[in-house]
């Protein structure tokens, strides 16, 4: 095949991946299943015809597009809703992780026949969650999840795949090893291994905050690019120093996200691009890697495995470990629900490949039905959960608007929407016969699909999108001013106001 011809077929596979994403917004499913699908098409065992086995490339593809994802994750985190639920998901992200995955190796040690290393090596392969998966089916559905839930999942999805490669690589230098391997340098391995990670992770964030304020690069579409060297440089370092890297590069994300650098936004959306495109990379060539007619006879394994991770293992370590917290359980019930598996699962399947461990083809084949089945079971019944739950929310309504501001330094304000309630009291009234605080500044306003500028003189409508400058105080005083409903009979079908930032 030609320089050409491959150029041409990785064009159509992922613009028929970000096409057929539009499927998951319209039916609910996971994009992580149309994009494997897309590449299970394309295989040789599909319409496509391109047969694809070499699991060194899977492997290396999979470990490149999981730096970007999590570095991605680490920096779009929003670290005040975060903060409050650090250590929930910190013992979740590591005790969970290792919770789960010796429960599912006991039960494949058990009920599958896999001696005991092979089944703590699946348990661990299958043992981080994916809660990308979780927040596309509820956006798709305009549902969002109470606070802490939706911080609680994303960061403990965003910090759990380290402890779940720690894992597997360690029990695979197990298997491998021709001397034994105890209990205590396992232990000292996975300080010095995570420790490391994060040290490089922190030191490689500092670095990269002053070097970027630092260098004051004439042209903006630099950052980008500079930024993907930090990245690749704070993984590499991580492992050259014998530590977690993804560790690392997700440690420094988190740091960065939190910080101030010039032109923050432009990366951060730039950097969500790239890992949109590592996505579609990754799941497209490791639905190519896969043999749908080798799934089948493991359907029933496939199946059990994964009641046994959504019934039992994930439970047990989520209402194990939240016990301290003050969660109710409903929440906490959400929280075990949620734990799907993803793409990480996937990758750390081809690792037993690559070292050539025993049953390692049928471990990989039993991973990636349990993934499909983990999405489609859990995921597809994510909304529906929720709602009986009562833990569902209302999906912030995001508004584009042609300005833009990026909180700089010690200015302690920002740019916010807020709509005006179609029953507030301010419809009809101009805006400077508002109790207004003086430091706050109503930049536009978006009323039927129009920009308005607004004056002292403009008047309220209902429906108004009011884009806002404002510190979090003034803003939520303008808040209660607009929230201010007339005064009904009937109350129960009355609009309430939220806001979105």
């Amino acid at each position: 095949m030609s320089m050409e011809q491959l150029l041409a077929l990785a064009a159509v596979l992922i613009f028929v991946s970000v096409v057929s994403s539009k499927i998951s917004d319209k039916f609910a499913i996971p994009v992580l299943l149309i994009f494997l699908a897309v590449g299970m098409l394309a295989g040789s065992e599909g319409i496509g015809g391109i047969f694809f086995n070499d699991t060194r490339i899977a492997k290396s593809i999979g470990v490149i597009a999981l730096i970007f994802i999590i570095f991605s994750g680490g920096f779009d985190t929003d670290w005040k809703e975060t903060k409050p639920v650090l250590w929930h998901g910190v013992l979740l992200s590591t005790v969970g992780v290792f919770i789960t995955a010796v429960i599912t190796g006991f039960f494949a040690m058990y009920a599958l026949g896999f001696s005991l290393l092979e089944g703590m090596l699946l348990g661990s392969i299958v043992s981080s969650t994916d809660a990308a998966a979780v927040f596309s089916i509820l956006r798709s559905r305009n549902i969002s999840l109470k606070p802490p839930l939706k911080a609680l999942l994303e960061f403990e999805s965003g910090s759990n795949d380290p402890m779940a490669v720690f894992l597997t690589l360690g029990i695979i230098g197990i298997i491998t090893s021709s001397a034994e391997i105890s209990a205590s340098t396992l232990i000292l391995k996975f300080l010095l291994d995570m420790g490391a990670g994060a040290l490089i992770g922190y030191l490689m964030a500092r670095f990269s905050i002053f070097f970027i304020n630092f260098l004051k690069l004439e042209y903006e579409g630099l950052y980008p690019v500079i930024m993907i060297s930090l990245v690749l440089l704070t993984y590499s370092a991580a492992v050259i120093m014998k530590g977690n890297g993804f560790l690392a590069v997700y440690i420094a994300g988190l740091m960065l996200g939190k910080s101030d650098i010039p032109n923050k936004k432009m990366i951060m959306r730039f950097h969500d691009g790239i890992a949109w495109l590592m996505q579609i990379v990754m799941f497209v060539t490791l639905g190519l890697l896969v043999f749908p007619s080798k799934l089948i006879p493991l359907a029933g394994v496939g199946m059990a495995l994964t009641m046994v991770l959504m019934f039992v293992a994930r439970p047990v370590s989520v209402f194990l470990l939240l016990i301290p917290f003050k969660l109710s359980m409903r929440m906490k019930t959400m929280v075990a629900w949620t734990g799907l598996r993803g793409s990480v699962p996937i990758i750390l399947a081809t690792f037993p490949l690559m070292a050539n461990i025993s049953r390692s083809s049928m471990m990989f084949n039993i991973v990636f039905f349990v993934v499909i089945a983990s999405v489609l079971i859990q995921g597809m019944s994510i909304p529906f959960v929720s709602k009986i739950l009562k833990v569902n929310a209302p999906f912030p309504r995001r508004t584009d608007h042609p300005i833009e501001f990026e909180r700089k330094g010690k200015i302690d304000a920002d740019l916010t929407d807020i709509i005006v309630p179609y029953e507030s009291e301010a419809i009809g009234k101009k805006i400077g016969e508002l109790p207004i605080p003086k430091e706050l500044l109503i930049v536009l306003i978006s009323r039927n699909g129009k920009y308005v500028i607004p004056s002292g003189d403009t008047t309220f409508e209902a429906g108004d999108v009011l884009l806002v400058l404002a510190s979090d105080h003034d803003f939520a005083a303008l808040s209660r001013e607009i929230s201010r409903i007339k005064k009904v009979e009937k109350t129960r079908d009355i609009q309430q106001p939220f806001t979105c930032v």
